[in-house]
């Protein structure tokens, strides 16, 4: 049997990268597409060949394909996967929507429907400054033929699968069609549990508008008597650096032992941001590092209230300063056995036994 994956881009090793990395590693006679690769590090992938689109010759690719979006349908549709039996698509944008035909399977994991196009459209324009004049006209003319090519293309897809039931309500919300959840792959063996916990509280996440650090930094702002690390980059790095108080301090990037030394020792992991499933707060609990989370999206699935960590209701810095208040008020109840065994429900080996498990079943009973 012949079988193609297909993933959105090839630039960095992130989220949607580690189920790739799962799914290479089961599949590893595949051949992978993917609309452009320029990965520094591909041993992620075994330096697997990846076939690109016609994008990846384009001037200034390399730092800026995101701009060539109108032409992203071409593109994946430039693909023949013809000979091919088995199709997975590991897709967030729209890897879903390669060409196939009638006697072919395809099964498509899907971290979330484009959020430029379905949800955060208005977000995203405010981000990157198409949001007036006739800058926003055009931008919501391309977004609307890229949601029209999403919506055309459904039925291309044979079997959904979404990263948590989060994702499950939106595909069947934008799509109308039903999906199987399988969550994505967490390292939980990469954290040791470690129940020696320091006075500070901590971020790990990339500082983009949408992770919502700078309201993290603004409650800790108000709570001068405690100690808030952050570790990350991203666009917003000079920004959170003003804005951060004396009892803030920003790391930056730091290598995976660092970040993993920060992580076991830390009294509570701080996420502000609306994730599809959010890996980093199964990874702080995999080292019995209790959580302050937003109560939206796959933090709902991931953290247990009042046992491995609290939620708060609000992106703002005042429900941050309560819900870090409720989380004082049980921390001495808290067990960070339990919380590291928690974590294991997400593990790589539960994942990859899911999965292959799911594609057995498609491919013996062509349902599921």
């Amino acid at each position: 049997m012949k079988v193609a994956i297909v993933h959105d881009w090839l630039d960095k090793y992130a989220g949607s990268e580690r189920v790739l990395e799962q799914i290479v590693d089961l599949f590893p006679q595949a051949d992978l597409y993917s609309l452009v690769d320029f990965l520094e590090d591909k041993t992620f992938i075994k330096n697997k060949k990846v076939y690109t689109s016609f994008i990846q010759k384009f001037p200034f690719a390399r730092k800026y394909f995101r701009f060539y979006l109108p032409l992203f349908p071409l593109a994946i549709e430039s693909f023949d996967l013809s000979d091919y039996d088995f199709i997975i698509s590991s897709s967030h944008c729209i890897a879903k929507s390669v060409k196939k035909h009638k006697d072919q399977i395809h099964i498509s994991y899907i971290h979330t429907p484009a959020r430029y196009v379905w949800d955060l459209r208005q977000q995203y324009l405010e981000e990157t400054g198409f949001n007036r004049g006739i800058k926003k006209y055009i931008a919501n003319l391309i977004l609307d033929y890229i949601k029209r090519f999403d919506l055309k293309t459904i039925d291309r897809v044979d079997y959904f699968i979404a990263n948590s039931n989060y994702i499950k309500e939106k595909i069947k919300k934008n799509y109308g069609k039903e999906a199987y959840v399988i969550y994505p792959p967490v390292d939980v063996n990469k954290f040791n549990l470690n129940e020696k916990k320091e006075d500070f509280y901590l971020v790990v996440s990339r500082l983009e508008p949408y992770k919502k650090v700078n309201v993290i930094v603004s409650a800790f702002n108000k709570m001068p008597d405690k100690k808030l690390v952050v570790i990350g980059e991203g666009s917003q790095m000079e920004k959170i650096k003003r804005i951060a108080g004396k009892n803030v301090e920003i790391l930056g990037f730091q290598p995976a032992d660092v970040v993993r030394r920060y992580m076991e020792t830390a009294k509570a992991f701080v996420y502000s941001a609306e994730e599809d499933f959010g890996i980093a707060l199964v990874e702080a609990q995999s080292a019995g590092t209790p959580v302050v989370a937003f109560r939206k999206g796959g933090a709902t699935e991931t953290v247990l209230e009042g046992i491995t960590g609290v939620f708060f209701d609000f992106q703002m810095p005042s429900a941050i300063i309560e819900a870090v208040k409720k989380l004082d008020q049980i921390y001495h109840k808290l067990d960070f056995k339990k919380i590291r065994l928690h974590s294991l429900k997400f593990s790589t080996e539960r994942f990859r036994k899911e999965f292959i498990d799911f594609v057995n079943n498609v491919l013996e009973n062509h349902k599921v």
